[in-house]
C-alpha cells in the first residue's frame, strides 16, 4: 500500500470497528495475566522504548484515551520513546563509556581502530551527555513506566533470544530498585512487539521471516513478565488479526509493514486501553482532547530531542562568550558574568520548553474534565543572553543590486538578482533550492537559525516561487511552516520528502496545498544543526540521500533491522520500499556535497575541510560500528568550508562549462569554483579553472552563497544564505548579531547564448516523459522522473519498455538512454533482469558501470548475481571492475572474495593495483573476510 489520505484513514475507521470489537475478546483472553492498570491521582507516565512508543506521541490515540477515563488524576505523560532502543541499552549492569555506549574488549577496540573506526555497540545512541535512562526518568519523576521491547532485538533471532531474555529480567529488577519519583519504585507494563504486516504493495518485504521471530521474542517477554509479576501487553496476535481484517478491505496499518500509521495507531489504543485497565475504551468524541494531548507533545517533543543538543548539553555547551570580547573560553559552562556559555543560554530554554510542556498538560487536564482552559506562558522563566555580540567589528548589508557590483563572474556570465528579503520578507537564510516538475522554484528558509527557541513566533518553512518570463518571482507561496530547521527537502510523488530532525517527513501536496504527513524515517541525531542531514539529493535509479555530521548518533528503526551509525556518514533511502541503510561510513565532519553526473558517478564533498571525494571507491558495505579509513581526494580544494556542490549542466552556457564541477565557500573565499574533471583510472579527477563567480570579501563580508540548482530554461540559480555570522562555535548561539531577516536568490546567464525553451514535464502523459529522458540535462530528466512516479508503476514500466525497443542504436545517445531506462525500472523497483544483462553488456563501459551500480542494488532479486558480476570484475575498463568490486562487499559468502580478487588479473601489475581498485579491494575484504 501506498500513503494514506484523509478519507482512506476515515474508511479504515469505519471498518475496522466491527472486526476490533470482536478482536478484543480475543486480546482480552490473550492478555489475561495482566493487572489492571492502577493509576493514581498525579502520576507521571513515562514511555520508553523502540519506534512504536517514539510514533504514538504524534498521534495521541492511547493517551487521550487514558485521560478520558482518568480525568480526576491529573495525569502526566512524557514519552521517552526512541526509534531503535533495545532494552540492553538500558542496563546499569552493563558497564558504558560515557553513560551510554557499551564497553568492549581491547581485542574489539583495536580491531575497529585497524578499520579506521570507534567500536561502539550502543543499544541506546544517543549524543554526547544526552543523559542516561535514569536521569531522564528522574527527571519526569516516573511514577509508571510503559515499555516497549522487543521488536530491534528480534533480529538477533534464535540466537540473541536468551541474551534478550535476560537482559529484560535484569532490567526489570534493576528498575524495580529505582526511586524516580520520591514516591517509591515505578510500576512496570512491558508491551511486546507488534507483528509485521503482510502488504499488498509489492514494494515492501514479506513478514513471513521477520513474524516467526517477533513472535518467539514476544513469547519470551510474556514469559519474563510472568515470572517477574510484571503485567504484560501482547501486541503481537492482536496486530496480526487485525492486519487480516484489514487486508479483507484492501487496507493497510502500516506503512512500511511495520510501524502504525495514524489510522493504525488509532484502530490499536483501545485494545491497549482493554489491556491495560480490563475495560473497554471510553466512549464518545475525544478529538479535542487529542488535539490538546498533541499540542502537549509537540511541546516535548521539542524539549526531549532537542536540535543543537550538542550546544544544549554536549561539547559545545561549554562554550563561554563575552559581549565585545571576539576570543571565546572553553569548558565552561557556569562561568561568572561577564561571560555567558551557550550551556547557561540553553538550559534556561530547556527550562522554558518544560514550563510550556506544563501549562499545557493543565489544559490537557481541564479539557478531559469537560471544560477548556486558556494557555497562559507569562510564567516562562526568563533566558539568559548577550547584551551584544562578540563580533567587534560591525558588517553592514549592502541591498541585493549593489552585491552584484562586487561579484566577479565567469568570462561571459551575468548575474542578475532575482528575489530578497525586502520583496519578500519571507526569504530568510535560504538554505536547499530545487526547481519542481512545474518548473517552480523551492525555497527550503530558515530564519530560526541555528534553531527555533521556545518564545519564536516566527518559525522555519518551505516558499514557492512561480516565475515569470524573465526568471523573476510572481508570487511567493508558503507551502509548509511551522518547521524547525528545514535542512533537506527532495520531490516524491505527489509530494515533498522533508528533513525535520529527527524525522524524515513524507508530506503530500506538492501541486497544491500541504496535506497529510508521515514520519517515514526516524530516528536521525540533530545534535547540531549545521550537521543535521541535508543537501537531499536522487541519484539517477530514484533512490534518495541524505547525511549526517559529527557529533551525531543516529539510530533509524527499519523492517530490516535498526540502522545506526556514530558520527559522520552517508544514508541511502528508497522511498517505495523504505530500504534504509549506511551508503558512507566514514570519518566525515560534515558531508554537506553531494552529486551525480550525468552517468551516475558520485562525489561527496566534506564540507568542514572541503574533502572531495570519487565516492564509488568507499560506498561499499562495512558493518557498523566500523568506518572505511582515509580516502585519497579526488580534486584539491584552495579553500574551505564547502556548503554545497552541483554540476553545471545546461546547453545554454557554453560547451567548456557542460559538467563542470560547482563547489560553493561561504568563508575564506565567497563564491562558487569550479573544476573539470577528466579519467583517472578507475576513477575521476577535477583540475580547477576559472571561477564560476567571486565575491569581494571586503565589500561584501555577508555574502554566503550557499546552494544552487539549473533551471528549466537552462540559467542557473544560486541563494545567498546574506548572513554576518554562520559559525556555531566562533560565536554564542544566541548572539543577537545572528540575523534573521536577509536572504536573496541571484540568476546567471551566459550573454549572447539563447536560454532553453523549458521542457514540458508537470501532467505529461508517460511516453511524452520517456522521451524526455534523452534531454542532455541531468535535472530535466530527473523532474522528468519524479512525474513519472506519479503514475502507476506498472503502465510505466511496460511503457518504457516499448520506449527502451524503439530506441535507435545508431544514436550516439543510445548507451545512455537504455541506461535511463534501466533506471526507470529501478526508480519504480522493478526488476528486469533481460535489460539488467543488456546494459551490462554495453560497448560503451560507463553504460556497464552503472549496469553493475544496479545489479548491487538488484543482487537478490536476479538469479545468481555473482554470475553477472564475475565478468565485470575483470572488465577491460577499471571503472567497471571498481563498481563490481564494490557490489561483492554487499554479499555474505566467501565466493563474493573470489570474484572481487578476479579484478587483479587485468591489472598492468597486480602487485601495484591503480589506486581506487586497490583500496574498495581491501576495505571489500575486510569486509568478506568474515564469511565462509
Amino acid at each position: 500500500m501506498g500513503y494514506l489520505t484523509r478519507l482512506e484513514t476515515q474508511n479504515i475507521m469505519r471498518l475496522l470497528r466491527l472486526s476490533l470489537l470482536a478482536a478484543g475478546l480475543a486480546f482480552a483472553a490473550i492478555s489475561a495475566s495482566a493487572a489492571n492498570l492502577d493509576l493514581k491521582p498525579g502520576d507521571h507516565i513515562a514511555l520508553i522504548g523502540n519506534g512504536t512508543p517514539d510514533r504514538m506521541q504524534h498521534h495521541g490515540w492511547l493517551e487521550a484515551l487514558l485521560t478520558a477515563r482518568f480525568a480526576k488524576q491529573d495525569l502526566v505523560f512524557r514519552n521517552l520513546g526512541y526509534s531503535g532502543d533495545e532494552v540492553g541499552g538500558f542496563l546499569d549492569s552493563v558497564p558504558k563509556d560515557d553513560k551510554n555506549s557499551i564497553k568492549t574488549s581491547k581485542a574489539e577496540a583495536e580491531a575497529a581502530a585497524a578499520q579506521g573506526g570507534k567500536l561502539d555497540k550502543n543499544l541506546r545512541n544517543r549524543s554526547e551527555n544526552f543523559g542516561s535512562n535514569d536521569d531522564w526518568l528522574k527527571m519526569v519523576k516516573a511514577d509508571v513506566i510503559f515499555a516497549f521491547f522487543g521488536f530491534n532485538e528480534s533480529f538477533a533471532g534464535d540466537a540473541g533470544l536468551a541474551k534478550f531474555k535476560g537482559d529484560l529480567g535484569t532490567f526489570l529488577k534493576e528498575t524495580a530498585g529505582k526511586n524516580y519519583s520520591g514516591k517509591g519504585a515505578p510500576r512496570v507494563v512491558l508491551f511486546g512487539p507488534l507483528a509485521a504486516e503482510k502488504s499488498s504493495d509489492p514494494n515492501l518485504p514479506d513478514p513471513t521471516a521477520s513474524n516467526a521471530n517477533l513472535q518467539k521474542y514476544s513469547a519470551a517477554m510474556a514469559e519474563v513478565a510472568k515470572a517477574a509479576g510484571v503485567p504484560f501487553v501482547e501486541l503481537f496476535k492482536l496486530s496480526q488479526q487485525a492486519y487480516a481484517d484489514a487486508a479483507k478491505k484492501k487496507q493497510a496499518l502500516t506503512f512500511d509493514t511495520v510501524h502504525l500509521t495514524e489510522a493504525g495507531d488509532q484502530a490499536f489504543a483501545p485494545e491497549i486501553f482493554r489491556a491495560l485497565t480490563g475495560e473497554s475504551a471510553p466512549s464518545g468524541n475525544h478529538e479535542k482532547l487529542r488535539a490538546a494531548i498533541n499540542e502537549k507533545n509537540a511541546e516535548w517533543h521539542h524539549r526531549y530531542r532537542t536540535v543543537d543538543g550538542y550546544n544544549v548539553y554536549g561539547g559545545r555547551s561549554g562554550l563561554a562568550f563575552q559581549a565585545g570580547v571576539k576570543p571565546f573560553k572553553s569548558n565552561l559552562r557556569e562561568p561568572e558574568p561577564p561571560l555567558l556559555s551557550n550551556f547557561q543560554t540553553m538550559q534556561d530554554e530547556m527550562n522554558q520548553r518544560d514550563a510550556l510542556t506544563a501549562n499545557r498538560d493543565k489544559r490537557v487536564w481541564a479539557v478531559a474534565k469537560g471544560g477548556d482552559l486558556k494557555l497562559d506562558d507569562s510564567n516562562l522563566p526568563k533566558a539568559r543572553l548577550l547584551p551584544a555580540s562578540n563580533l567587534t567589528n560591525d558588517m553592514p548589508y549592502l541591498s541585493g543590486e549593489e552585491t552584484i557590483k562586487h561579484i566577479t563572474a565567469a568570462k561571459g556570465c551575468k548575474i542578475t538578482l532575482v528575489a530578497d528579503e525586502v520583496k519578500f520578507p519571507e526569504l530568510v537564510s535560504p538554505v536547499q533550492m530545487s526547481f519542481d516538475p512545474q518548473g517552480r522554484l523551492w525555497i527550503a528558509a530558515w530564519p530560526s537559525y541555528p534553531e527555533v527557541a521556545p518564545t519564536d513566533k516566527v518559525k522555519d518553512k518551505l516558499l514557492i516561487f512561480d516565475l515569470g518570463a524573465d526568471g523573476k518571482p510572481v508570487k511567493c507561496t508558503t507551502w509548509l511552516d511551522g518547521l524547525n530547521c528545514p535542512t533537506g527537502f527532495q520531490f516524491h510523488k505527489d509530494g515533498v520528502l522533508v528533513m525535520q530532525a529527527p524525522d524524515l517527513w513524507f508530506v503530500h501536496g506538492a501541486d497544491g496545498k500541504a496535506g497529510a504527513r508521515e514520519r517515514v524515517v526516524m530516528g536521525m541525531d540533530s545534535a547540531d544543526s549545521h550537521h543535521t542531514a541535508n543537501s537531499i539529493c536522487y541519484e539517477p535509479g530514484g533512490a534518495v540521500y541524505l547525511s549526517d555530521g559529527v557529533f551525531h548518533r543516529t539510530q533509524v528503526e527499519t523492517a530490516a533491522g535498526a540502522v545506526r551509525n556514530i558520527d559522520g556518514g552517508v544514508y541511502r533511502y528508497e522511498p517505495l520500499s523504505h530500504r534504509f541503510e549506511r551508503y558512507v561510513a566514514y570519518g566525515f565532519a560534515n558531508p554537506h556535497g553531494r552529486v551525480f553526473d550525468y552517468w551516475g558517478n558520485d562525489f561527496i564533498t566534506d564540507a568542514t575541510g572541503n574533502a572531495n571525494y570519487f565516492a564509488p571507491a568507499f560506498s561499499g558495505a562495512i558493518d557498523f560500528p566500523a568506518k572505511h579509513p582515509k580516502l585519497q581526494l579526488f580534486w584539491k580544494n584552495p579553500s574551505r568550508p564547502c556548503p554545497a556542490t552541483a554540476i553545471l549542466s545546461s546547453r545554454h552556457f557554453p560547451g567548456e562549462f557542460q559538467g563542470n564541477f560547482l563547489n560553493f565557500n561561504v568563508i575564506g573565499f565567497q563564491g562558487i569554483y569550479r573544476a573539470k574533471f577528466s579519467e583517472d583510472g578507475a576513477g575521476i579527477k577535477g583540475e580547477s579553472i576559472e571561477d564560476l563567480l567571486k565575491g569581494d570579501n571586503a565589500a561584501i563580508p555577508n555574502f554566503r552563497p550557499i546552494c544552487g540548482a539549473v533551471a528549466p530554461d537552462g540559467s542557473f540559480y544560486f541563494c545567498d544564505w546574506a548572513k554576518p555570522l554562520i559559525g556555531h562555535m566562533q560565536h554564542h548561539i544566541r548572539d543577537p548579531k545572528r540575523d534573521k531577516s536577509h536572504g536573496r536568490i541571484y540568476r546567471m546567464t551566459f550573454e549572447g547564448r539563447p536560454l532553453l525553451k523549458p521542457v514540458k514535464i508537470a501532467g505529461e502523459s508517460i511516453e511524452k516523459l520517456l522521451e524526455v529522458l534523452k534531454t542532455p540535462e541531468d535535472d530535466v530528466r530527473t523532474r522528468a522522473k519524479i512525474e513519472l512516479s506519479k503514475h502507476d508503476s506498472a503502465k510505466v514500466i511496460a511503457a518504457t519498455k516499448k520506449w527502451a525497443a524503439s530506441l535507435n542504436k545508431s544514436d550516439k545517445d543510445y548507451a545512455h538512454n537504455l541506461t535511463e531506462a534501466l533506471w526507470v525500472h529501478q526508480w519504480h523497483n522493478v526488476v528486469d533482469e533481460a535489460l539488467l544483462k543488456q546494459v551490462l553488456r554495453s560497448p560503451d563501459y560507463r553504460a556497464r558501470a552503472a549496469a553493475t551500480r544496479v545489479l548491487c542494488y538488484w543482487r537478490d532479486r536476479v538469479k545468481d548475481p555473482l554470475a553477472l558480476l564475475k565478468p565485470q570484475a575483470t572488465d577491460e575498463n577499471p571503472r567497471v571492475r571498481l563498481e563490481a568490486i564494490r557490489a561483492c562487499s554487499f554479499f555474505q559468502t566467501s565466493k563474493a572474495a573470489e570474484v572481487a580478487l578476479s579484478a587483479l588479473e587485468k591489472e598492468a601489475n597486480p602487485d601495484k593495483p591503480d589506486y581506487y581498485i586497490k583500496y574498495c579491494l581491501d576495505e571489500t575484504m575486510k569486509q568478506l573476510g568474515k564469511f565462509q
